[in-house]
């Protein structure tokens, strides 16, 4: 990228860190912005920087958030004997979406992966096993990936929540049969 500006090669350096982003899409992205009119490129460095600045994480569920707690562990409405495990912030966001469920969440950020280096420890399991141990929860529901580092987690938060003695659950998979 020699005979590319430096500010421009930045910035497609920059796009290409975010994840699921190669140099290709990186390039467009750059391009896209270049083309835009200032203050679109100006929003979009603002909305950034308020995500960074503004955005914390509840310290109940680990959800991301603006306050503490954030709205789902503050709504008195809520189930507070039920706690649904997911691994991303996204997981909570695509289960909220249904309506269906109206319990509370806790936010793992991530998957046991043995691979990546990733252990029980660099999770929010500890502060699950705490909140189960210290609160009124009657039921946990393993909502983790369906992947073999999901399935993993799953089975070792199952394993630390065994001699609790709780209703331990996971969610409905596969293809339904018949008709």
């Amino acid at each position: 990228m020699s005979d590319i500006a430096p500010p421009v090669a930045a910035l497609i350096e920059e796009f290409s860190k975010l994840p699921g982003v190669g140099v290709k899409t990186a390039q467009r992205l750059t391009f896209f912005v270049l083309r835009s009119p200032t203050d679109q490129a100006r929003r979009l460095a603002e909305a950034i920087m308020r995500v960074k600045e503004s955005i914390i994480y509840c310290s109940r569920c680990f959800n991301i958030t603006e306050t503490d707690p954030c709205s789902i562990c503050s709504n008195p409405s809520r189930d507070q004997e039920l706690i649904c495990v997911v691994e991303e912030p996204l997981d909570l966001l695509a289960l909220e979406k249904t309506g269906v469920y109206k319990g509370l969440y806790h936010v793992l950020h991530g998957a046991i992966s043995p691979v990546e280096g990733i252990g029980p420890k660099d999770l929010r399991i500890d502060e699950l096993l705490q909140r189960v141990r210290n609160g009124k929860v009657r039921e946990v529901i393993l909502a983790t990936n369906p992947n073999f580092e999901g399935e993993y987690t799953a089975n070792y938060i199952k394993g630390e929540l065994a001699p609790l003695n709780l209703h331990i659950t996971g969610l409905a998979r596969g293809l339904p049969i018949g008709g």
